[in-house]
């Protein structure tokens, strides 16, 4: 491992001074759950690491029914999950903070770590970059095992998937972000925070080098709302997803007023799907239009050669969280696993 050195400020103005005179190579410890194995496999090697984990503020956790939700990026995803105001709120946050990696690492990992961490894609975790060009410029992706890579924004040059499982049901509840940096902070929609990068340097985070991600902010749920989060892995142990969808409702009269569809783990970003939120508005729900939006939004995926039996898995998994957020009923899952 390479040396770097270590600080541990006690004050967000204090590590935001450490980040600006580091020049790009600063690290951010928090729960350490990502960034411990990137230096590990010398993937990252900053020149200095600055511990946040006492900057007390960054924990702090406001839920009111009328004001919505503002948590701080070291809130780990195990209190956020046990919760009992997010269950009752936004159940679908709860459910994916539950189901997001095993015990050990919830109780560590942190919700600003979570939206920030690095893809899984195995070219880019074995030093290829994010782009996993060989010497000559070409993809390996594409000339290589491509099982677990995107299915959708996948025309290039980028092929990793969005490795949170929180982040699409954030973007789906409409999150936003609040981030600080050395002349004030700024935020944005938690959508337009991932990027798809097109050219070797480019990060998937609109984040700078010398920022932090502090709070996360969700509005209230609205009357007449619901959501649902479903998810489909190849295990039922500790695994990554194939394939997950957030669907948000909101209706009058039981018709569909406005949807917000939201896929993870098929695209470089959380994947917003406005075909099947197009589909959905002004619909009754029921099994035959929850179908034909789950296919909307698969309608442009591209198959890169060996991850096609995820597009039939993204459909399955929309499909069913459109009847849950609907509140009709779900046909039990398949029993035998996913087969890649």
């Amino acid at each position: 491992m390479n040396a770097f050195t270590y600080a541990s400020p006690p004050v967000l103005r204090s590590a935001l001074h450490l980040l600006s005179r580091g020049a790009g190579r600063s690290a951010l410890l928090a729960g350490g759950t990502d960034l411990l194995a990137l230096l590990k496999d010398d993937i990252v090697a900053p020149a200095q690491l600055i511990n946040i984990k006492g900057i007390q503020g960054l924990r702090a956790l406001k839920i009111d029914r009328n004001a919505g939700l503002r948590a701080g990026c070291l809130n780990t995803l195990n209190d956020l999950a046990c919760n009992k105001q997010i269950i009752a709120f936004y159940p679908a946050l709860a459910l994916a903070l539950g189901d997001a990696a095993s015990p050990q690492i919830r109780n560590m990992a942190t919700l600003g770590g979570n939206l920030c961490q690095r893809p899984r894609c195995w070219y880019f975790r074995n030093g290829y970059g994010l782009l996993a060009l060989d010497a000559s410029g070409k993809s390996l992706v594409l000339q290589g095992d491509n099982r677990y890579h995107a299915i959708l924004g996948n025309a290039g040059p980028a092929y990793f998937v969005s490795p949170s499982t929180i982040a699409p049901v954030l973007v789906a509840l409409g999150a936003t972000l609040d981030i600080a940096g050395p002349q004030g902070s700024r935020s944005i929609p938690l959508e337009e925070f991932y990027r798809i990068p097109q050219k070797p340097g480019n990060r998937e985070h609109d984040l700078g080098t010398d920022e932090i991600v502090v709070f996360v902010n969700l509005p209230p749920p609205g009357p007449n709302s619901s959501s649902a989060y479903y998810e489909v892995r190849q295990k039922h142990g500790f695994d990554w997803p194939a394939a997950t969808a957030t669907v948000s409702l909101i209706t009058k009269r039981k018709k569909v007023v406005k949807a917000s569809v939201v896929l993870g783990h098929v695209a470089p970003i959380p994947w917003r799907s406005k075909e099947a939120e197009s589909a959905l508005s002004g619909q009754v729900v029921n099994e035959e239009v929850a179908t034909a939006a789950s296919h909307a939004a698969l309608q442009a995926a591209h198959n890169l050669g060996q991850n096609g039996y995820k597009i039939q898995i993204a459909r399955v998994a929309l499909r069913r969280a459109i009847l849950q957020a609907a509140g009709l009923p779900v046909p039990p899952p398949h029993p035998s696993k996913v087969q890649p």
